[in-house]
């Protein structure tokens, strides 16, 4: 597709990897830095390829879902003591929530919601298109200043 925008998020999450050998199968955060791109292969009456904060409304419950919370593999021993104090626990079914995992898991929430509906009601209540054409291109997830993953088809 011709043309492309990026929008970025920042979100701070916390998560377990309990497959790691190391350090990182304790609980521990990061401030993640989210790329989402979508492309069309026109623009819209607009001439744009999407208005940025449809997009930023069509992707805010995914994200907002990780704002300070605490990600587990769905097979983590200690998920039920877990979620018998924390309140803000995601469980990724059988994965363990890499930035891999976190980065295919954006991209199919957005193209789930691109796919869905074509109007976005945003916090105002003002309505956002989300052009015909839209598609997800990419995700780019970054989890520290030098490292990222990327989920694109």
């Amino acid at each position: 597709m011709p043309y492309r925008i990026c929008k970025s998020f920042t979100v701070e999450s916390g998560h377990m990897l309990s497959k790691h050998p190391g350090r990182c199968r304790f609980p521990h955060g990061h401030t993640r830095a989210i790329d989402v791109v979508v492309s069309a292969a026109e623009l819209d009456a607009s001439d744009m390829v999407c208005d940025f904060a449809a997009l930023k409304h069509a992707i805010a419950a995914a994200v907002d879902r990780f704002d300070h919370s605490l990600a587990v593999n769905s097979n983590d021993p200690i998920l039920p003591k877990l979620e018998s104090v924390q309140e803000r626990i995601v469980i990724f079914q059988g994965k363990d929530p890499t930035t891999e995992v976190f980065a295919k898991f954006i991209f199919d929430e957005l193209e789930s919601v691109i796919a869905a509906r074509r109007s976005i009601a945003g916090p105002d209540g003002r309505s956002y298109m989300l052009p015909a054409g839209l598609r997800v291109e990419r995700v780019r997830v970054g989890e520290t200043p030098t490292t990222w993953a990327e989920y694109a088809r």
